[in-house]
Order: structure tokens, then sequence, then C-alpha cells
């Protein structure tokens, strides 16, 4: 089987609020979008925001169901730019969940909740190379 993710769907309370935290937080722009669901073409997947109610219904579970300690991140290229994302995502309606710090095994990182409460790690790893086209490499 390919080792690959296709989509991410998040359940949200509110359309507009999730788009603005996304549109002005993270610059991000939707491909498409109606009354229940928006979704952004990220670097080789997709990434939606779905009202929680109808995501629930097409899981036919609710979300207490099975959930468990998950966090997306976001990487950038350098330490001084892990604040500015924060901080922009703040503006945009997050909130800080860890202000950014080295943690021992190095980079640098900071943890803010989208405005639904889910996790974003907003990261920089030295040894981790990001491409033109947003591509993440793992690297030791």
């Amino acid at each position: 089987m390919q080792q690959q993710i296709s989509v991410i769907t998040l359940g949200v309370q509110d359309l507009a609020v999730s788009k603005r935290f996304y549109g002005e937080g993270f610059g991000w722009q939707p491909v498409f979008e109606n009354a229940e669901i928006v979704f952004y073409q990220m670097n080789g997947l997709v990434l939606g925001t779905w009202l929680k109610p109808q995501l629930e219904a097409d899981m036919q579970r609710t979300a207490a169901e099975g959930s468990g300690a998950v966090a997306l991140a976001h990487n950038v290229g350098s330490a001084e730019e892990v604040a500015r994302v924060m901080d922009r995502l703040t503006a945009a309606g997050g909130t800080v969940l860890r202000p950014a710090d080295a943690p021992p095994h190095g980079g640098f990182r900071g943890y803010v909740a989208d405005p639904d409460g889910h996790a974003w790690e907003i990261a920089w790893n030295a040894s981790w190379t990001i491409d033109d086209h947003g591509h993440v490499t793992f690297g030791l």
C-alpha cells in the first residue's frame, strides 16, 4: 500500500471563523467551499474544514468517540519565523497553547489552537528541509 495521506478533515463549529484563522493566519486560499465545507489544496494533500455535525453524521459517530491527542504541524524555514507565524495565527483567532521555545531534542517550536481547539505545532528543525513547493523531508 502506498504510504500517503490524501485528506485531513477537521470538524469546525463556524466556517467563517475557521476560514479567517486559516486564511488570515496561514494565508491559505480555499480551492472549494460551500455552506458546509471548505477545502484547501496543500502540498500533496487536501485539508478540509467541515461543519462538525455534518462530519459526525458522515462518520456515523460523535467527535468525542475515539478522540485522542493529535497535533498537526506547520514547519517553517527559521526559528524566528515560528514566533511570526504564531503571532499571525493568534491575531486571526487562534490561542497559544505553548509559547515558542527550544525543546531538548533541538529546533524551535510552539503550539497554537485554532478556534475549534485543533492543535497546530509551528516548528523549525535545522535537519528538516522544506523545498519550494512546501514539501518537508525528514532528516536527522
